[in-house]
Formats: structure tokens, sequence, C-alpha cells
């Protein structure tokens, strides 16, 4: 086991952990490299009863949540699964279905190994013989991963299995992954009951991103203190963050939760042109309005501040000069399409927004499609079976408060002028 950790703070600001070896190399990390900076994996005592619970009690101590959106706490997962009653699987989820977010993928191409590392630590830690690590179908991590995998051949006391999941928005969610799994079917299924409980072949299931367990694997050998040496009491640690749009250099960034969302945008090199909004969680999250220097980032903060609590990892800047309006129809209208189609919310729900959100983009929606939109954004959230339509909701309410005086002209028959109508957010398929 590594005895000394790593540097927390360069120049008071905290250091690179997941992405530490990238930017001490410039290089995705073998093998090799990984064992020089990390040392060997911690498992020996995951052998025994207490040394799993050691495990578990030193992850609920460093407060660590899931990065994949959700923000469910990844120790009650480990107790909830390993409590539960058969032989339990592990599911790595790598699918990054949002496509506003890169994070993962970048994770799996530049350290594929801590990755890998938290994946065995996690099955150890609920007694799984069982651990598949799912991507979406074709990308460059894919290979990487096999490469990685090859390189640990026998060394490690689980095998990991990689799948190729479909490129779908609600393919990555837990239960979705669980059924495509079982019966080759990536939707959402109804709850209770969970994966915890009855996931894969109806046996305990532990899904966790595979962010997540990149920082199980830090602290599994660094301990909880050292882990809350970055962040707030209430969200330790680091996160991986995917920053785009109207910004110099867009890509994915390590930041440190408390930071003001002002500095992490400077991460990317600041707005680069006069920001109106930034989308905070992806596509199915919400925009906020400048300022941002009060906002901290935190998922506590961004929801006071009124974007959503979780959601992805990812900000979008779009530049005063676009039409939010027309940006939030292109994304319903994305949503809408990439559903499930197996409740209400979603087959009628969905189709039904964007319709009245892509009237009032082009100027043929008046008061009264503005006053149904309002009434179905009423009934719309909390009755599907997976969160998907209450993303829906949430961008197009915060659309209507943040983009108010664009809305009220676009219902008075004046929509933007087609100079502010070039796509800024990564909406596959929908106007670019």
């Amino acid at each position: 086991m590594t005895t000394t950790a790593p540097d927390l703070r360069r120049d008071g600001v905290c250091a690179p952990r997941l992405l530490a070896g990238w930017f001490a190399t410039g290089a995705p990390a073998d093998r090799a490299a990984h064992a020089a900076r990390y040392g060997p994996l911690p498992v020996a005592d995951l052998r025994h009863r207490a040394g799993r619970a050691e495990l578990t009690e030193t992850v609920a101590r460093a407060g660590l949540r899931g990065r994949g959106g959700g923000g469910f706490p990844t120790a009650r997962k480990l107790i909830a699964v390993a409590a539960a009653r058969g032989r339990p699987v592990v599911v790595a989820n790598g699918c990054e279905g949002d496509p506003a977010g890169l994070k993962d993928r970048v994770l799996l191409e530049i350290a594929p190994h801590l990755v890998i590392d938290g994946i065995v630590l996690a099955a150890a830690a609920v007694r799984a013989r069982d651990a598949v690590l799912c991507l979406g179908e074709g990308g460059l991590q894919v290979a990487r991963i096999a490469g990685a995998l090859a390189e640990r051949s026998g060394t490690d006391p689980i095998d990991v299995r990689v799948t190729e999941v479909p490129h779908r928005y609600v393919a990555s969610e837990e239960s979705a992954l669980a059924r495509f799994l079982t019966r080759g079917d990536a939707r959402p299924t109804m709850t209770p009951p969970r994966p915890a409980q009855r996931g894969v072949h109806g046996r305990p299931t532990l899904v966790d991103n595979v962010e997540t367990l990149a920082h199980l694997a830090l602290i599994a050998r660094y301990g909880a203190e050292w882990y809350r040496g970055c962040g707030t009491a209430a969200a330790p640690g680091t996160t991986l963050v995917t920053i785009r749009g109207a910004v110099w250099k867009p890509g994915v960034y390590e930041v440190e939760y408390g930071m003001s969302l002002e500095s992490v945008l400077d991460e990317a090199g600041g707005p680069a042109a006069p920001a109106g909004a930034v989308l905070v969680g992806g596509l199915g999250g919400a925009w906020l309005a400048p300022p941002f220097a009060d906002v901290a980032f935190t998922p506590e903060d961004l929801r006071a501040a009124g974007a959503v609590g979780g959601g992805v990892a990812a900000l979008a800047v779009l530049p005063r000069r676009a039409c939010g309006v027309a940006e939030t129809a292109r994304v319903v209208r994305y949503l809408a399409a990439e559903s499930a189609r197996q409740c209400g919310p979603c087959m009628f729900g969905l189709p039904a927004l964007a319709d009245d959100m892509t009237d009032l983009a082009v100027g043929r929606g008046g008061p009264a499609t503005l006053a149904r939109l309002r009434q179905r954004l009423d009934v719309v959230p909390g009755r599907g079976a997976c969160a998907h339509p209450d993303g829906a909701v949430a961008i197009v309410s915060s659309a209507l408060r943040v983009f108010a005086d664009d809305v009220e002209r676009h219902v008075a028959g004046a929509p933007c002028s087609s100079a502010g109508l070039r796509p800024w957010l990564p909406v596959p398929g929908v106007g670019g």
C-alpha cells in the first residue's frame, strides 16, 4: 500500500487527483506508470469481514457521493448491496448518455487503471464475483479499457467484463443497465425494487459511475481525512466537469467542490463572449443567469441558486446574443426523441412540451401556447418510470424564468433574428 499521500494543494489550489498522471506526463497511464504512482492495490484485507467493513466506513467518513448525476452516498449503496440476499454483481457505468458530458470518456482514456482499481475494490467490498464495465458503443475508450485489462490479466482477484451499450440518453440509467445486462433491453424499469435489491438476473447489483469508482480507489489508499482535504464539509473532494459552449478552452477539468461557478468557468478560460446564461447539469439540467461569482459549485448551492442539485457534471455557456428559447426547444425535441416510450409522461408529455417550445421559438406561439406550456410543466414531472421527463421539465421551467424577456417577445410574435440562432449546445441531430 502507498504510504505517502499526494499533495493536497499547490499554490493554494486543490491539486489534481484523478487527472494527476496526465498533468505529470501528458500521456495516458499504462500499468507500470499507474503502479509507480499509486502503489499496489489494497485488496488483501478485503478478504475478511472486518476489512470490508473498514473500507465501507472509510468511504462513509469521506462523504463520497455518486458522480453519475444522482449524487447518492456511495457507502449506503455498498451497505445495501452487501446486505441483500444473493451473490452481488458490480456494474461500472461509463456510458455517459448525456451528449453534454465528456468527463467519463476522458477519465477512461487517460486513467483506465484507476477506474479498474475502483471496480476491483467495490467488488471485494460487497463480495461480488462478477463485474461489468458498461461503455457507449464504438468509443475510443473501449479499446483503451481492453488494453488496460489485458495488462492486468491474472493479477486481480476478479475479472472485469466490458459490455458496449447502445447510445441512448436513458440507456445509462442504473435500472436500464441492469435490464440491458439481463434482457438486452436498455430501458429504465419501474421502481421498486432498485438494482441494489434485485438487478442483473435478479441479483443484488451495485451500479456506480466510473468516476465514483476512481475516487473510491483513492480513498482506499489515502483515507477519508485526505479526501476531505479538498472541497467542503457537505461536498468533499474534487469532481470532473465538462465545460462547453462560449468559452475559450472547452474541455474536461478537475475542480474542487466549493469554488465559485465563475472560477470553474475560468478553468476553461472564461466566457468567450458576454454570457447570457449557463446550462448546469447537462441537457436535463437547468439554466442559470449571471452573475456567477456568488454561486458555489456544490450540488446544494447550485440547487439553491435555481439549477439542478445533481445532474451531469457539465456546464455550457450561452452567449448573450444567442436565443435561449430556440436553444431550449432544440434540447426538449431531442429529449422527447430519446425517451424509452414506455410511460405517459415520455410518450405524450415530452412531445407536447417540445411542440410548445418550438412554436414559441419560431414566433407562432401566442399567450395560449405559453399558458398551455406552463400547465403541462405542472403535470409531467414525478410520474415517469425514471427521471427523464423531470429533466425536460427542469430545463423548460428554467428557460421561462431566465429568458423571461425573450419569451415575452417570442409570445408577441417577435422571435430572435437568425443571427441569434447558431446552435451552441451539443444536441445530436436537432438543428446542429
